[in-house]
């Protein structure tokens, strides 16, 4: 086996360690890798003459990305006992460092995160390089975690029990500079300069010996009263219960264990953080949030394998509405040269105002950032001719969702734009091959289907025609990719992918206000269940033109599952089109636009209604998911996608199904076939939406699930 951390000498007096695992793009803490650790720190303890250790990575732009994740679900169903053990071990090595009779510095450049934090906050003084991509922090409870390495230990007695709060308990990374203010780090340093300034601390450290100050105070309990504890405790626990909405325990649990560790000597600390890590692991949650991590991980691997000989450099958008805004600003935010097109002048000179207010939208500032609006301005060009789209590598038609106006648009542009040139529609409804059908070179066309609100939605559909080429797929991917998004790729079909998930149970949720039920009643489920909003307000968000419009389509393909009633068009004929008019199921005019119950509504429900029920809670929940769930079997049956996992990262990433869930089939397979089979024979009556399909049967029959 390959060796991964290197032992080398400075100037004689200073070892170095070099972290670099052999044919990987990042280093991580495996097993082997804190076996190879063990040794060397074993050898060092018994040298003479050493004045310190630097600890380094062989990766330029990234220092330690985190323990071995596969290594975490090979042990999922391991024992109480053996996962206490396991963390125990990894804390006792890393506390290792502060049993060497010199100074330990990690000199740390680029990603620093997880385990890899805590090894470095083990060494007495860490320093960091200045590059925008240094980062140091502890996301463990992204994976329904925390810190099992002594993490939640020595974070609180370097930098303050309030700030390790703040960064154990939310899972953001740091910068350097953060890192610095923080006290995290001693100083940061152009990269070129990080061994040598590593060489200097370790002289005056050698001198001062101000380090063997440090490791007495951080042997004892911190310094906080009853009262600062009490406090800290209820407010960050009230916070973290707002951000989780209980949904998710680890950020409390981590919590619990700071301050409860806060007062005990750093032995019985760490023995509370592993006995408390042990009741997370494995649990639900953890392995939800696993299944997420390896979602994502997969469709940065796709990235990968899609490459292509026609980069994107130029970029043409047709139509300055709100989704040609998003998706323009997005590409001048990846420094990407857009040129934005609409027919009416007015229209795209607000168009081009947008566009660059939300490219330099500062988080810090709540607004534009006047000097990145100055910077960006240059890569957007207006064109109110077609013919400005001539030096594009890329042209993607956002305008009215009407099938004669994209064909007309797309005729205009096979005669405007290079050869080479890929021809893309973000509609969400329309099939590819029919907009497609006019074009003399069908091949280089596709759909890229993005999401609203552009700048938050991490998702996009690449929507493959029937003619569609391998090298259009390619570029697509690569373009995605570009501009820091997250591609699917989907074969054409009605509402693609999300949309035909997501269809169902919206329809399904007019079926029960039609039964009685309140909206507010439906959404509190959908919430509970851990839906971002309830199906009822995402019409009003939506708008409900836009969704009698998506409706009217599922419907016409899908007749015997799309449930057809008159509600939502009564509505959008009486001018309630939701958020954007204060009124559609729920009522907006309050200050601060706030959905309301609006008594108003019931003459339009009562006209249709079909009975008064009162269901219980799993009834709601099951009459929103299962029809969702069905209609995911059907799309994997139609191999309109190839994996259920695109199915799963694609509801997490486009419409907010809940992580903690794992996913629409991953949840699936934790509820079991039976027991959704049985979920189904209650709701026989109902038609054919809740029949079974071959899929599930045959998944009943094998005892498979949806994953492998």
């Amino acid at each position: 086996m390959s060796e991964t951390i290197k032992r080398s000498d400075v100037n004689g007096q200073i070892a170095k360690l070099t972290i670099d695992m052999p044919g990987k793009g990042a280093n991580i803490l495996s097993g082997d890798v804190l076996n190879e650790l063990d040794q060397h720190l074993d050898r060092l303890k018994g040298e003479d003459g050493l004045k310190g250790l630097i600890i380094v990575s062989g990766k330029p732009g990234t220092f330690i990305a985190g323990a071995d994740l596969r290594e975490f679900v090979a042990s999922l169903d391991a024992d109480r006992e053996e996962i206490v053990g396991l963390c125990r071990r990894g804390r006792l090595l890393f506390a290792g460092l502060h049993e060497l009779p010199f100074v330990t510095v990690a000199a740390i450049d680029g990603i620093c995160v997880g385990g890899g934090a805590e090894l470095a906050i083990a060494c007495d003084r860490r320093i960091v390089s200045d590059a925008a991509n240094t980062q140091l922090g502890f996301p463990e409870v992204k994976l329904g975690l925390f810190p099992g390495w002594g993490g939640t230990v020595r974070t609180p007695r370097i930098v303050g029990l309030y700030n390790a709060v703040e960064m154990i308990t939310g899972g953001k990374s740091i910068s350097s500079a953060d890192a610095v203010e923080m006290g995290l780090v001693t100083e940061s340093v152009p990269a070129e300069r990080l061994l040598d300034a590593a060489i200097h601390l370790i002289e005056q450290e050698t001198e001062s010996q101000s380090f063997l100050e440090d490791r007495k105070k951080w042997a004892r309990p911190l310094k906080m009263s009853e009262n600062e504890l009490s406090f800290l405790g209820v407010t960050a626990a009230g916070f973290i219960e707002q951000q989780t909405k209980g949904h998710y325990p680890a950020p409390l649990a981590a919590l619990e264990v700071l301050i409860g560790g806060s007062s005990l000597d750093p032995q019985a600390a760490g023995e509370l953080e592993s006995e408390e890590m042990a009741n997370l692991f494995g649990s639900p949650v953890n392995r939800a949030l696993l299944n997420v991590f390896f979602l994502t991980d997969r469709n940065k691997k796709q990235f990968a394998a899609h490459q292509t000989s026609t980069p994107i450099e130029h970029v043409g958008i047709v139509g300055a509405g709100i989704m040609g805004q998003g998706i323009a600003s997005t590409n001048l935010r990846s420094h990407l040269p857009t040129v934005m097109n609409d027919t009416v002048s007015d229209v795209l000179q607000r168009g081009m105002q947008s566009v660059l207010e939300q490219a330099s939208y500062s988080r810090n500032l709540k607004g534009p950032d006047v000097d990145q609006t100055i910077a960006l301005a240059p890569l957007l060009s207006p064109g109110l001719e077609i013919t400005e789209f001539q030096h594009c590598d890329l042209v993607i038609e956002a305008a009215v969702e009407r099938s004669e106006v994209k064909k007309n648009i797309f005729s205009k542009l096979e005669e405007v734009v290079d050869p080479k040139a890929v021809l893309a529609t973000n509609t969400s409804t329309i099939p590819i091959d029919e907009l497609a059908s006019s074009l003399a070179h069908p091949e280089r066309f596709l759909g890229i289907h993005f999401f609203n609100p552009v700048r938050k939605m991490p998702l996009v559909e690449i929507i493959r025609g029937t003619k569609t080429s391998d090298a259009t797929i390619a570029a697509a991917f690569a373009y995605v990719k570009k501009i820091k998004k997250s591609p699917v790729l989907v074969r054409s079909g009605p509402g693609f992918l999300v949309n035909r998930l997501l269809l169902p149970y919206m329809s399904e949720a007019i079926e029960l206000l039609l039964e009685g039920i309140t909206p507010q009643a439906v959404d509190r489920v959908a919430k509970q269940f851990g839906m971002p909003m309830g199906p009822i307000q995402l019409y009003d968000v939506v708008g409900l033109d836009v969704a009698a419009y998506a409706e009217k389509t599922m419907a016409s393909a899908f007749p015997d599952r799309i449930p057809q009633s008159s509600l939502v068009t009564d509505l959008v004929e009486a001018g309630r089109l939701g958020q954007k008019t204060e009124c559609g199921f729920y009522s907006y005019r309050n200050k601060k636009r706030r959905a309301e119950s609006d008594p108003t509504l019931n003459p339009f429900i009562d006209k249709y209604k079909k009975q008064d029920r009162d269901p219980d809670a799993e009834e709601i929940q099951d009459r929103l998911m299962l029809p969702m769930l069905l209609e995911a079997c059907r799309v994997l049956d139609e191999q309109i996608v190839e994996d259920p996992r695109d199915v799963d990262l694609s509801l997490i990433l486009g419409i907010g199904f809940p992580p903690f869930r794992g996913g629409l089939l991953f949840w699936a397979d934790t509820l079991g076939v039976a027991k959704i089979l049985k979920k189904l024979d209650r709701y026989q009556s109902l038609g054919s939406r809740y029949e079974p399909t071959r899929r599930l049967l045959r998944l009943a029959e094998t005892g498979d699930t949806f994953y492998d």
